[in-house]
């Protein structure tokens, strides 16, 4: 399978929108990036690298993200994954002491409408 993406879609560095996870595949549109568009109600922007805290946080909030659902073609995040979170439950797991790092190359422009560059850069993966 092929999955393709904008490459003219930017990063919230300015440069282009590199890919997030294709192992697992994440992305609103399912193709590695965390592209966004007008159906992507939940502004699935932010590539975040996954811990055991913050996958116990988000499921404690209603949204399971470590349990497999092969229903759904999703394997279920472990700690070191990468995934394309929503840009609402990152800023509610900053608030809470619980942001995961954030990739800042895979990590779409449209963030910047809600955090600051400053407050991405300091939760950047090394």
């Amino acid at each position: 399978m092929t999955t393709r993406y904008d490459k003219s879609a930017r990063n919230v560095l300015g440069g282009e929108l590199a890919p997030c996870s294709m192992d697992p595949l994440t992305g609103f549109y399912r193709n590695g990036c965390c592209e966004t568009g007008p159906h992507d109600l939940g502004l699935h922007t932010v590539c975040a690298v996954m811990t055991d805290d913050f996958l116990a946080f988000s499921k404690a909030r209603g949204n399971d993200l470590s349990t497999p659902r092969p229903d759904l073609a999703f394997p279920g995040l472990k700690a070191g994954d990468r995934w394309c979170l929503c840009a609402g439950r990152w800023t509610e797991a900053l608030e809470a002491g619980m942001a995961p790092q954030v990739v800042l190359e895979a990590t779409h422009e449209e963030m910047l409408a809600v955090v600051p560059l400053g407050v991405l850069k300091d939760h950047a993966a090394a």
